[in-house]
């Protein structure tokens, strides 16, 4: 497969993924907004929408003063948010086409009709009281998508790129809600009542990671805690968002890559490093490490990864 094939397949999961990522950040800011608790209206959930997409500073530069408004405008329409859903959805749409013929109707059709459907959309249309709705159809489009992948792509290279682009940006996104309010999720904080500060965070990091209802699957006897939120979303190979399973599906598809190409190169060998030390860690050793810096390390060593893929396979 050339270099840039690859990195358009990559790329188009990627794009795809986060695109449904910034529509979860917004959906917990408007919901904890909306909140009888958050009558201080001090926007500070928009401010962590913002935070965790990464799109912060650019806010900052070109908008400046945090509203609801603004920070809805900013990360799903504007065009100079390189995180923004217009912007993700046009460039996986983009590399989609690039690999017209390496991919089925069905997937093609997903990301068409998605970005097609999109432009239709004036901004000033979604108020406040749309939002839902309209954050809710853009989770739906990416689930079309993520569906028309693993039902209908041949098990191929093609397929292998696909999902490491999933993989690397859903693990990209988990670490960084988590580090975004790492403080809430310290053992320190355990013991607390039911209408708290912290709990109301707590909810909003598994409600960003489609994990509130899981997470009740997994401690059915237990409230919200910080320990067990962490333990959940970091090293729970059972939750589909948490850093243990992405590294899991990484290693995996590394594999079958490399058994594809009948080669073993570097950054394939750093996926089933990173594994083999996700899966030896304990929540103790994380905590006994430090949250922040265990989550700034993940998410080094996950963008080394996908840099090292990039230049081991001649991405364009």
């Amino acid at each position: 497969m050339l270099g840039r094939t690859a990195a358009s397949l990559f790329w188009m999961s990627r794009f795809q993924e986060r695109a449904q990522n910034s529509a979860k950040l917004l959906e917990v800011a408007y919901r904890t907004d909306m909140m009888p608790s958050n009558r201080s209206k001090d926007a500070g959930d928009w401010r962590f929408a913002l935070i965790a997409s990464g799109s912060e500073f650019g806010y900052s530069e070109k908008i400046g003063e945090l509203t609801p408004r603004g920070v809805i405008n900013y990360m799903v329409f504007d065009r100079d948010n390189p995180s923004s859903v217009r912007v993700c959805l046009e460039n996986a749409r983009n590399n989609g086409r690039a690999v017209r013929t390496g991919i089925t109707a069905e997937l093609w059709e997903s990301l068409n009709t998605t970005y097609l459907e999109f432009s239709d959309v004036n901004p000033l249309s979604i108020t406040q009281d749309k939002l839902p709705e309209f954050l809710s159809w853009i989770s739906q489009r990416s689930h079309l998508f993520r569906g028309a992948l693993l039902n209908t792509l041949l098990r191929d290279d093609g397929y292998y790129f696909s999902q490491l682009g999933n993989f690397v940006e859903r693990a990209d996104n988990t670490a960084r809600i988590l580090d975004t309010q790492y403080w809430v999720l310290l053992p320190d904080n355990d013991v607390i009542g039911d209408g708290s500060l912290e709990r109301q965070q707590w909810s909003g990091i598994l409600r960003a990671l489609s994990g509130l209802r899981s997470y009740r699957f997994a401690y059915p006897d237990a409230k919200l805690k910080a320990a067990n939120i962490a333990e959940f979303l970091i090293l729970r190979k059972e939750m589909p968002r948490s850093l243990a399973y992405c590294c899991d599906w990484i290693d995996d598809t590394a594999d079958d890559l490399a058994q594809f190409y009948g080669e073993r190169l570097p950054s394939l060998d750093m996926a089933a490093a990173n594994w083999t030390a996700m899966r030896a860690t304990t929540i103790e050793d994380v905590y006994r490490r430090g949250l922040h810096d265990f989550l700034l390390d993940f998410i080094s060593k996950n963008n080394s990864f996908a840099m090292q893929l990039s230049e081991d396979y001649n991405f364009a």
